[in-house]
């Protein structure tokens, strides 16, 4: 029996069992990410729930499984710093705007999918994408030294301190420029911004200044300056967690790779903090009972929120779009099916959108995940969605014990999944690769790592499609060289042209389309004509297409040679370029109606007719 999603229940059991075991993996995972973030435990929670369940119900991947992923979580994790710090450390008060980028971004891969996009996005050139994961990798293993030694930079007495000079100036600054939005900055009413200075508190420095410190000692830059403070300031047991956790993790898939490994460590780990009553750090608290909507989120996507960041939520749209198409293949290859790229978008987008009102991170089809899913025998959507239910019982049941869970085990998780999504494929590969794009890789990488994912990625796409057209331009370029007819081979129609001909006529070859990359050389070429000749033959037999650049310069050169006394033939113009020609009146005005023929043969007679008048 078939419902009207179109899985089929009498895969139930396999779908049953695979969906179980991806939400069982799932959960380490999507904690971890959730804590990563800045969000907390309850937001990767939340996210893995509702992105699982309706990526698959409305998605275009049968065994696909969904939820926060490393490279959607880097991105978010960056963005998410940046709006807390611009709310001044307030997450309460930041959250509606960082929930409204999250739900944009889920709109965007729904119109990716309705648009059709899906099919595209596999053209995104692989030294941006290898650079690109590579540096996730690189922020996810770095950003975690510190909860892995216990270091939190906010709780550094000594460290926050630093930033209280600072922290002052930003509160009076703040109350000064509230009081030109007031209109009551005035030297009449000077006494008032004094009395609210004078009410600034050690305590509102001193929140102003933990912000400062949070935001100076994030990301890579941040925690490689802290790193000395975070050696020296090394809780034991936290680093005694995370290393163990990290040994489990790698050293039980030499076991068996049957049982999740992240899971085994989660459990033996945490049941040992617990059970010995350790002192340890643990992850936020997770609410108990159901997801409540923040509709808050739908009063901060006005103009302003879409004009900030509208490139964030387009940055996340696209990597949640990539990252989900290739997990996709990744099922095709495995299952022997095919997946709908562009219903894939669609499903991806409504499940971030939705996760996004519930206060849950944005994410991705999730390789591991799928593949987990797969050899547990899920067949159907029906998978996907039980693995969502299946968070969503544990969040309601299991809530209240899942707090617990040391912070340390939750970072050793993160310094494995750093390890694995490292593209050393692509490293490896840099030797042999052409040094192009060796240079977009390492740019992509650097940039993504050290300043701005977003730009980083931007940066590499424009980077590498340059380089993609002077490679296409060069190799048209090549075939745009005018000789002597006696100097260069002629095309089969030409061999019949009179011997008298050929020492005054030249034929200009264009093979493949006259664009903005080749328009270079064609100039050049043309300049290559002696002052001897009496007429140049330009082939257009083989131009599909000629852009507006390629039509400029093909009218300067035929300026400059009908200047010089040439005539200028034109053969075999297809319907484009003729139509171009004639939209700038290069045809009649340059070139008469009668020096415009459709073949060689019939150009050939008017040169017999006319050569010498």
């Amino acid at each position: 029996m078939k419902s009207v999603f179109s899985f089929d229940f009498k895969y139930f059991r396999g779908d049953l069992f695979g969906g179980l075991t991806a939400g069982i993996v799932a959960l380490p995972l999507a904690l971890a990410f959730g804590v990563s973030s800045g969000l907390g435990p309850s937001a990767g929670l939340y996210g893995a729930i509702f992105l699982s369940f309706f990526a698959a119900l409305f998605g275009g991947t049968s065994t696909q499984i969904s939820g926060p992923t490393a490279p959607m979580t880097a991105v978010s994790m960056v963005f998410i710093a940046e709006i807390i710090s611009r709310f001044d450390g307030d997450l309460e008060k930041a959250l509606p705007t960082i929930l409204s980028v999250f739900f944009l971004a889920g709109l965007l891969q729904v119109a990716l999918g309705m648009f059709g996009i899906g099919k595209y996005i596999r053209y995104i050139p692989y030294p941006v994408v290898s650079g690109f994961m590579t540096a996730i990798g690189v922020i996810i293993l770095i950003t975690q030294i510190p909860p892995s030694f216990g270091y939190y930079p906010k709780e550094d007495v000594n460290y926050v301190t630093q930033f209280k000079p600072q922290a002052e100036e930003i509160i009076l600054k703040n109350i000064l420029k509230d009081e030109m939005k007031e209109d009551i900055l005035v030297l009449e009413d000077f006494k008032t911004t004094i009395e609210r200075a004078e009410k600034i508190t050690p305590d509102d420095i001193m929140v102003e200044a933990k912000t400062l410190a949070g935001k100076n000692a994030s990301g890579v830059i941040g925690t490689l300056k802290t790193l000395p403070k975070i050696v020296s300031d090394i809780k034991y047991l936290e680093l005694i967690l995370a290393l163990s956790t990290i040994f489990i993790i790698f050293g039980f898939k030499k076991i068996t790779t049957k049982v999740p490994s992240t899971l085994v460590a989660l459990f033996v780990v945490s049941g040992v903090a617990i059970g010995f009553g350790l002192e340890y750090r643990p992850i936020a608290t997770i609410p108990s009972g159901l997801p409540i909507p923040n509709l808050s989120l739908f009063g901060s996507l006005g103009i302003d929120t879409f004009s900030s960041y509208i490139f964030t939520a387009i940055t996340l749209a696209f990597l949640g779009a990539i990252d989900s198409l290739l997990t996709s293949v990744v099922s095709d290859n495995m299952t022997k099916t095919v997946h709908k790229p562009n219903k894939e978008l669609i499903g991806q987008g409504i499940g971030n959108s939705i996760g996004a009102i519930f206060g849950g991170l944005p994410g991705a089809g999730a390789t591991i995940r799928t593949v987990v899913n797969i050899n547990a025998g899920g067949k159907t959507k029906l998978s996907g969605m039980i693995s969502g239910l299946l968070l969503l019982v544990i969040l309601l049941v299991l809530g209240p014990i899942a707090s617990k869970i040391p912070a340390a085990v939750l970072a050793g998780i993160l310094i494995t999944v750093g390890i694995g999504v490292m593209d050393y494929k692509g490293l490896k590969a840099i030797p042999s690769m052409p040094k192009d794009e060796v240079l977009v890789l390492i740019i992509v990488l650097i940039l993504s790592t050290v300043w701005n994912l977003v730009y980083a990625v931007g940066i590499g796409l424009i980077i590498a499609s340059l380089m993609f057209m002077k490679k296409i331009g060069d190799l048209t370029g090549e075939s745009l060289n005018i000789k002597p007819l006696k100097n260069e081979a002629s095309w089969d129609d030409e061999k019949n042209l009179s011997k008298i001909l050929k020492g005054e006529v030249f034929i200009k070859h264009i093979d493949g389309p006259l664009f903005f990359g080749s328009t270079s050389k064609f100039t050049e070429t043309a300049k290559q004509i002696p002052d001897s000749s009496t007429t140049l033959i330009i082939r257009l037999d083989r131009v599909p297409y000629i852009d507006q650049s390629g039509l400029y310069a093909l009218e300067t050169v035929i300026l400059d040679l009908t200047q010089q006394g040439k005539k200028i033939l034109i053969v075999a113009a297809a319907k484009q370029p003729k139509y171009m020609m004639e939209r700038i009146d290069i045809i009649p005005d340059l070139i008469p109606e009668n020096q415009i023929f459709e073949d060689f043969n019939s150009c050939q007679e008017w040169l017999t007719k006319n050569q010498g008048r």
